[in-house]
């Protein structure tokens, strides 16, 4: 029996599975992320690399709450209120259904909102040093906000790095998209872990590959989908 635990870097699933799947309720999503993570402790017998049943020890879910500080936007020339938002009351409860799931751990990085501000989008400020608009013809839109996240990738690393050292599992499956996780990986790698990784489809730089002992995605057909809600629902 191959033990094994499924860490998800939630701000990249959130991305992808809208990307993916479109806009959902934070219960829908919450259940399709369950799903999704099942169907890589189920979808052993089409890997033909894997000889052994997999057992779930825990999915880890990693992110930071939603900006809910009041910030001043200069085109608007108003304070925005970001804790009155669609998105932070989706996000708060997006939590709050994960936490109902079995054998799923959230952990919560620090979000570092003391520097909030809005930043014009590169094109405008090119559009801007070339003369093509002025200050007037900026939009609401033109401006994205911005801070920063603390300590989530610091949990990833010490979350995998405790896993391999206590050898609470004997296989990692990490469901990201970009490369901080390398130095993790390759401690978990030469403590014996086999360590998986799942970008949902999205294009890794190919020197990842010598950090990781396999690639894998289980997010390939729409048709799947019904097959991972049929499968969160009895769990």
């Amino acid at each position: 029996m191959t033990k094994t635990a499924i860490l998800v870097d939630g701000a990249f699933y959130r991305k992808r599975s809208r990307y993916l799947r479109g806009e959902k309720s934070p219960t829908e999503r919450a259940n399709e992320l369950y799903a999704y993570c099942m169907t890589h402790i189920r979808d052993e017998k089409s890997d033909p690399s894997y000889h052994e049943d997999r057992e779930l020890y825990r999915i880890f879910y990693y992110d930071c709450p939603p900006l809910k500080k009041t910030v001043y936007h200069p085109a608007m020339k108003r304070g925005v209120d970001f804790g009155r938002s669609d998105t932070y009351n989706w996000t708060i409860s997006f939590f709050e259904e994960l936490k109902k799931k079995r054998k799923l751990a959230l952990r919560m990085g620090v979000l570092s909102d003391a520097n909030a501000h809005f930043s014009l989008k590169a094109d405008k400020i090119k559009a801007l040093c070339q003369s093509e608009i002025t200050i007037d013809d900026l939009t609401e839109s033109d401006s994205s906000i911005s801070f920063s996240q603390k300590g989530v990738d610091m949990r990833i690393g010490l979350d995998i790095a405790s896993l391999a050292y206590k050898k609470q599992v004997n296989q990692i499956i990490l469901i990201a998209g970009d490369s901080d996780f390398v130095p993790a990986a390759k401690l978990a790698r030469r403590e014996g872990i086999d360590f998986i990784l799942d970008p949902m489809e999205a294009t890794i730089r190919s020197d990842l590959f010598e950090h990781i002992d396999g690639l894998k995605t289980c997010w390939k057909k729409e048709k799947h989908e019904k097959k991972w809600m049929a499968s969160a629902e009895k769990l």
